[in-house]
């Protein structure tokens, strides 16, 4: 007989918590009321607050009042007209690949979903399988890929030194990357660094990696949010589709219509033909019908609905800008509170960065002793989100980095 008592997960250790995730458990318990959390990648108002978009409340209160709508199930690859918008906002309509029918677009789990359901496609039916990664990157896409079946290996990106690019090591990893690797790209305000290689500089990457065929596999998790502009931030992708060459894109929609708990996002493949396309599609509903059979409704409704009408659609794009401009502004503000401390060291890379993240260059005693003593949190490798900074918070920030820099080696 079994004994009751004893559970049969009992040999189970605990999990660590997950680093960035786990910044805002620790935020939640700290009691102080000058506690900030810069860890988690979500926006906040200038008041601190989460922010649900105008036009994204407009979007659900026309789909409330349509009395056509049911709760049936989407087909495996998602709502119709999700796909069709998604692909044409990321490779631009006029996009000859989407002109010619050639690219194979499915709705998703937000950016992760994207992700994975690409990289599981990849490990069944793509000869190379090893992903190249930028170092660093997002915390989850080791684990995404090496999940999916993938072999993961890095390629230099962030020079600590310069707080920028390290654009001669990323060449020479990719130009040293076995023919027809995988490369992970961050389309634009890469995380967590905010470094983006310029305009010249990926017209190079893109040259090395089409003489190696190398397939190149973009998550673009900001497109719009990082300059304001949604066509600014796609052309890293759009030069890779100009040139006819087969490419990834994992899109999200939770930073840039803030719909981070819907998890909307896309998968689309670029091919080479029509044929290919089609026998790609049908490929990926055998990757996620037994992951997940198919994705939720609701999200994928309230993006198509702004996408599809051109006087929600531009609201979007004012509210958007709005977004990405407080982010720059909070950027500004931190660069001159710094300057007018006297904080030691050059901190003009805080303005150079994009997007939602700064690495700060901080490292983890540093941002120990900011918690401890100035109940700041944020990740140990010294990234924080601008996106949770406001006018009033700013100073307290400053104060703390000013401390660290100056008592903590």
């Amino acid at each position: 007989m079994s004994d009751h008592s004893t559970s049969v997960f009992a040999q189970i250790a605990r999990a660590p918590e997950d680093p960035i995730l786990g910044v805002t458990v620790a935020y939640n318990k700290d009691s102080d009321p000058s506690k900030l959390n810069l860890g988690v990648g979500a926006y906040r108002t200038e008041e601190g607050k989460p922010l649900v978009l105008n036009v994204v409340r407009q979007a659900e209160q026309k789909l409330v009042n349509d009395p056509s709508r049911v709760k049936e199930y989407l087909p495996i690859v998602g709502l119709a007209d999700f796909n069709k918008c998604s692909a044409k906002l990321i490779f631009g309509a006029d996009s000859p690949a989407i002109q010619e029918n050639i690219v194979a677009t499915v709705q998703c789990l937000s950016g992760t979903g994207s992700l994975r359901v690409g990289g599981e496609f990849l490990a069944k039916h793509y000869y190379e399988k090893t992903v190249y990664i930028p170092s660093p990157t997002w915390g989850n896409h080791p684990k995404i890929f090496t999940l999916a079946g993938l072999s993961v290996k890095t390629y230099r990106y962030y020079d600590p030194a310069t707080r920028g690019l390290d654009f001669q090591g990323l060449l020479e990893d990719l130009g040293n990357a076995p023919t027809g690797a995988i490369v992970l790209l961050h389309a634009c305000a890469h995380n967590p660094t905010g470094v983006d290689p310029t305009l010249d500089q990926w017209d190079q990457i893109r040259k090395l990696m089409r003489s190696k065929g190398l397939l190149p596999f973009f998550d673009s998790a900001y497109q719009g949010f990082a300059s304001g502009s949604l066509d600014a931030d796609a052309q890293s992708i759009r030069m890779f589709v100009a040139d006819g060459g087969e490419c990834f894109a994992a899109q999200s929609y939770a930073k840039n219509m803030g719909l981070y708990a819907e998890r909307v996002g896309a998968l689309s493949i670029v091919c080479k033909t029509a044929d290919v396309a089609s026998r790609v599609e049908s490929q990926l509903k055998l990757v996620i019908r037994p992951m997940y059979s198919n994705p939720p409704l609701h999200g994928a409704s309230i993006v198509a609905t702004i996408l599809k009408d051109s006087n929600l659609y531009n609201e979007w794009t004012v509210e958007l800008k709005a977004m990405a401009d407080r982010i720059i502004s909070m950027r500004k503000q931190l660069l001159e509170a710094l300057q007018a401390r006297g904080t030691p060291g050059d901190w003009t890379h805080i303005i150079k960065q994009i997007g939602m993240f700064t690495f700060t260059g901080l490292n983890a005693e540093q941002v120990a002793f900011m918690t401890r003593e100035y109940h700041i949190y944020m990740t140990s490798d010294g990234r924080i989100s601008m996106a949770g900074l406001s006018s009033k918070t700013v100073p307290h920030l400053a104060d703390a980095m000013h401390a660290a820099v100056t008592g903590v080696a």
